[in-house]
């Protein structure tokens, strides 16, 4: 089967998988949960995304890999995973859901961007050129995708908290 099928199918088993653990295990537990402590799993997943930065190590991926594709895929994840410990560390005030929004659309911003790269390179065409990276690619971003979906879910339910009306009359 050719490289690109191949790649494409795992891909997609990777988005099938997550988004049913995701329907049948995650998103049910968040639910749950009162916000905004509903988002500090997704948020705590997302800081790990400095495994980004395996496309611009060495020995990881191959030393054909184009730059112009590995920099703005490894960069764009590492400011994605400081952007997720910001939000996490002042979650719960104005600030903390200004951060979860700007996390969260940057982060799926970085993903599509990073597709939208591999595709101008034709990386699914040629073996070999993410080495160790393909697991990332294939595992680890269907379920940052599908992590983003919940958190975009989260934050479009969750209402800003505001000074009661009462509480500012009262003198």
């Amino acid at each position: 089967m050719p490289s690109p099928v191949l790649f494409g199918i795992s891909v997609a088993f990777g988005l099938v998988a997550w988004g049913a653990v995701a329907w049948l295990y995650i998103w049910p537990a968040l639910r749950e949960l009162p916000s905004p402590e509903n988002l500090k799993p997704i948020l705590l997943l997302n800081a790990f995304r400095f495994l980004g930065l395996a496309f611009v190590v060495p020995g990881v991926v191959s030393p054909e890999l184009p730059a112009s594709f590995a920099q703005p895929v490894a960069y764009g994840d590492l400011i994605s995973a400081i952007l997720a410990l910001l939000a996490l560390a002042t979650l719960g005030t104005r600030a903390g859901t200004a951060a979860a929004w700007l996390f969260n659309t940057f982060g799926m911003a970085d993903l599509l961007f990073a597709f939208y790269l591999g595709s101008r390179i034709s990386l699914p065409d040629i073996p070999g050129l993410l080495g160790a990276g393909y697991f990332i690619v294939t595992a680890y971003v269907p379920l940052l995708f599908i992590a983003h979906g919940i958190a975009f879910r989260i934050l479009l339910r969750t209402k800003v908290a505001s000074p009661s009306r009462g509480a500012l009359s009262t003198a």
